[in-house]
Order: C-alpha cells, then sequence, then structure tokens
C-alpha cells in the first residue's frame, strides 16, 4: 500500500479534544457540581482522558501498558501488531511480564498454561479488556480494538489523541510521521529513527506540526545541572573529552545473517513485520528483543542506551550542534572454510562491543569537544585520579576530562564526583543535590499534551543526539573516519558512506 507521506501535517488536531472541551466549558457555565468531584477523589471524566493506541505488543510494550492503564489521564483504544499471539518472545526474566499481568489483573493464575514469554496483540487487547472492565461495575469492557496494521488502524480510529510507538526500530520514523500527519500526538520509545535521514524528517515535521511528541529516553537529570555548575566553576578547567560506557548489549548478536530459513510462525505477519525494509527470509533471529543488533531493524547499544544519557545531558548542556566527524572501531570475525580461517566482512549487524570518538565542533557555552562512546565491555582506562584512590572504573559510566581534571559520575550522570576523592573534598561549593521528587516519563508527556506545551522530551529538542547516535552507526560501517556536514546531510570525505544516512525501501513505504 502506498502510503500519503506527501500530504502536509493535520491542523485538525485535537478535534474531538476541542470539540468536547467546547462542550464542558459550557455545560460548566450552567452547572454547580464539577464532573470530576461527583466522580470522586482521582477521578477523571471520558472527555478529559488522552485517547491512545498503544502500537507494539512485545515484551517491553506490554510490561509499559500495564502501568499505563493504571494512569486514569489515558485510555487506551486501540493496541496493535503485527503478531497474533505466540509465547516465544525473549526478556531477562521467564515469568516477568506474566507476574506484571496477573498482579494488573488480580488474576494470580492468568497465563498458567503457557509454556513461554507470551506477547502479541491478543494478549495486548486481552489485558486492556480485562483491566477496564475490572474497574467497571458490568465488569466488562469492549472499547479496544486490536489491529495487525498500524496504517490501517489511524484509518479507522478516528478518535485518538495519540499513539505510543513500542515497536522495533526500523518503524519508528515511519509510523511517527504518519501519525502527525493524521494528527495525532506521538510518544515513542527511542530511537526516532535507525537512519540519519529519517531522523531529520521526523524532527522537521515536528517542528512543524501542531501536535506534540516525546521521547521517552527523556528524563529528568539535576546531576548534569551539578555537573555543569562544577565545570563553570573550574574545577576541571576546559572541558576536552566525555565519556560514556555500557556494559550493553544484552541481547544475543550475530556477525553474519542465518542461511537457514525456518517457517514463520503462525499468526506473525512478516511483511508487515519488515515494514519499510525489502524482503529478507524469516528468522528468529530478527525480531523479538534482538532486532536491536541489526543494522536494518535497530540502532545498536548506543541507540538503546545513549538516548537515556546523552539527550537529557545534550539539553542541559546546550549542546545543540552535532559533531562535524566520527570515528569507529568494533569487535571483528573470522569463519572456517575447511582448514582456513577467513576473515569475515560485516555489513548487517553491529558489533559485540565498539569505541567511538565523535568530534563536536564549539558550542555556544562549551569549546569544541569530543565524545567516546563505549559499549559490549569496553571502557576507558583507569586514569590518574582513581588510582590515587585505587579505584577501579564502573562497569557503566561517565567521565567529564578537562585540562586541568576530571569528574566521575554513573551512566545518567548518578552520584557525581570530583576526582580524586581529596579534591571532592576539599571542593567548596555545592557537592550534594537536595532530596526531591521527579516526574515520571508518563507525567511529563500527559502534562504536555493536557496543556498544550512542548514536553522537555519532545522531538523538536532531540536533533543532535538523533544524530549523534545514528552518525556512530554510519561510522562503524564505513570503518573509516568519516566528517560529516549536518547542513547537507552529507559525508564529505567518503561518497560511499552517505548510503548509510537512508535505506532502501519496500515499494510503498518509502519517505
Amino acid at each position: 500500500m502506498k502510503s500519503n507521506l506527501t500530504n502536509p501535517p493535520s491542523t485538525n488536531v485535537m478535534t474531538r479534544r476541542k470539540f468536547i472541551s467546547s462542550a464542558v466549558a459550557t455545560a460548566a457555565s450552567l452547572s454547580i457540581v464539577p464532573r470530576h468531584v461527583l466522580g470522586g477523589p482521582g477521578y477523571v471524566p471520558p472527555s478529559d482522558k488522552i485517547t491512545i493506541a498503544n502500537i507494539g505488543c512485545g515484551t517491553q510494550g506490554l510490561r509499559e501498558m500495564v502501568r499505563l492503564l493504571e494512569r486514569p489521564e489515558v485510555q487506551i483504544m486501540a493496541v496493535c501488531d503485527p503478531n497474533k499471539f505466540s509465547t516465544d518472545y525473549l526478556d531477562w526474566s521467564p515469568n516477568e511480564i506474566r507476574d506484571l499481568i496477573r498482579t494488573a489483573l488480580g488474576e494470580p493464575n492468568w497465563g498458567a498454561n503457557y509454556r513461554g514469554i507470551p506477547g502479541g496483540r491478543d494478549i495486548g487487547k486481552e489485558l486492556v479488556k480485562k483491566y477496564y472492565g475490572k474497574h467497571k461495575p458490568s465488569g466488562n469492557y469492549k472499547g479496544c480494538k486490536a489491529y495487525e496494521d498500524y496504517r490501517e488502524l489511524l484509518e479507522k480510529e478516528k478518535d485518538l489523541d495519540a499513539i505510543k510507538i513500542m515497536t522495533p526500530d526500523h518503524h519508528h520514523a515511519y509510523l511517527a510521521i504518519i501519525a502527525m500527519k493524521k494528527g495525532k500526538h506521538v510518544i515513542s520509545h527511542k530511537p526516532i529513527a535507525n537512519r540519519m535521514s529519517e531522523g531529520k524528517l521526523a524532527i522537521e515535521l515536528a517542528k512543524k506540526s501542531p501536535v506534540k511528541t516525546h521521547l521517552l529516553a527523556w528524563s529528568e537529570r539535576p546531576e548534569y545541572d551539578l555537573i555543569l555548575r562544577w565545570i563553570n566553576d573550574g574545577v576541571i578547567g576546559k572541558l576536552k573529552e566525555i565519556h560514556n560506557w555500557s556494559y550493553r548489549p544484552v541481547w544475543e548478536q550475530w556477525p553474519a545473517r542465518p542461511k537457514d530459513t525456518p517457517p514463520i510462525p503462525p499468526g506473525l505477519n512478516w511483511e508487515l513485520w519488515l515494514g519499510p525494509v525489502p524482503d529478507i527470509p524469516y528468522h528468529p533471529h530478527y525480531t523479538h528483543n534482538v532486532f536491536r543488533g541489526w543494522y536494518d531493524f535497530g540502532g545498536g547499544s548506543i541507540a538503546d542506551m545513549g538516548h537515556y544519557s546523552l539527550f537529557p545531558l545534550f539539553r542541559t548542556f546546550g549542546i545543540d550542534t552535532p559533531p562535524v566527524s566520527a570515528k569507529a572501531y568494533g569487535t571483528t570475525h573470522r569463519y572456517v572454510d575447511g582448514n582456513t580461517y577467513y576473515w569475515l566482512e560485516n555489513d548487517v549487524s553491529f558489533p559485540l562491543s565498539c569505541m567511538v570518538q565523535l568530534s563536536f565542533p564549539e558550542q555556544k557555552n562549551l569549546p569544541a569537544f569530543d565524545l567516546f562512546w563505549y559499549d559490549g565491555g569496553m571502557k576507558p582506562f583507569i586514569p590518574e585520579e582513581l588510582k590515587e584512590d585505587n579505584r577501579d572504573m564502573p562497569e557503566e559510566g561517565l567521565m567529564f576530562v578537562g585540562d586541568k581534571g576530571k569528574i566521575l559520575a554513573g551512566f545518567r550522570g548518578e552520584n557525581p564526583e570530583i576526582i580524586p576523592s581529596r579534591l571532592m573534598k576539599s571542593y567548596q561549593g555545592e557537592k550534594e543535590l537536595p532530596e526531591r521528587e521527579r516526574a515520571t516519563s508518563t507525567d511529563i508527556w500527559v502534562a504536555a499534551i493536557k496543556n498544550n506545551h512542548e514536553s522537555p522530551g519532545s522531538f523538536i529538542y532531540a536533533g543532535p543526539v538523533t544524530e549523534t547516535i545514528n552518525l556512530a552507526a554510519v561510522a562503524l560501517r564505513a570503518k573509516k573516519k568519516i566528517d560529516y556536514d549536518s547542513i547537507n546531510m552529507k559525508i564529505t570525505n567518503d561518497e560511499a558512506a552517505n548510503k548509510y544516512l537512508t535505506r532502501v525501501y519496500r515499494t510503498g513505504w518509502e519517505l
């Protein structure tokens, strides 16, 4: 099906909400007791709820759906997944999803007959129907529809306010764009896109569109404000480098495409799962939880985790100009043929581990600096400042290097400290943050939609981090230092590397 992606963003946003708001305002002028008072504490009248479709009913989609159902301001109207039902999902715990659903539904034996981890649109619909039904006098709820194809969902669900994207990465930008063009608010798991071109398209559309967007990787990180105050106070001198490392990936990865061709499981629409990616034979190595390791379907560990640490860091530090160059190293592989080992050229999947150096130009309030990313067990060697304290590098972390010193913190800036410890002790400025409650990601996007203001995690602020993370993937595939012109979206020193900025599209899914 050819998508209508050349249409301008819809200006008919929140038609139902505007209509209902007007109706509520008129009714309020005639009544004495507000409806929410009649409904009791915590009651949210249907007209004030944000109606949403949960697109993607895999393990993370179901995990977050349980928490979403508990929010009185939100009403899940539809679910979507190209997989109808199966118990072959992969997760980090054999029973977490089952137990979450049992607790949410108050059914201690839910899923007792399943062998494996359940998922798919049938499970999503069952969860929504039973949860809402449990809170109705009749015990029944029939307001949730299940779709195989999100394009059909967006055509038929006219009263939706928003969509939540919980699909594999290769669908994110396409889905966000067609939803924005339908006038729907978009809440998305990271990344916005696993291709530079798609990320730029989605962000530019978000800037022009009246709808609100939110990238779920954003979170309040006041630790970054404290670190920036230390840097501005001169404790490490002039900032030169930022190092960020993660032990991920936490999924199995392969250095080559599988050669066997198992049958497509019953109930899975493999062509829809592929979406914009041209046909390749089905294999379970591509799907549940392991999609992130493939260039076609994911963004690797840096896209999986880097958004959590870098998006709020970029915003706090005012890093709004993308990198101008990148260089990456990744794990290499050999294969055996007969009695001989041969070099394996891998241009299909992220390496098991990698190191990436991204060079940033001078920012408004920062000098030019280099950002170093490490994953798969790689991390910086122990600096002299930690050797002085007889300490090793933490498993994950963030380190700011200046020409006069260093600041060490957790992966997302947690518990920052000036190192070595004697310098932290002697520092006379603010050393710790006062304890305070932080808003959840759902609090933030719900408030943005209800109050018609931009979320701090809006797509419109995510351009630099989206370009940074996608450029890292291009550097891994180019296998050389690449120079990048953000304005023209071009690799300027390697024409062949420009093909990694976009993808070859399945007919009808072009962007």
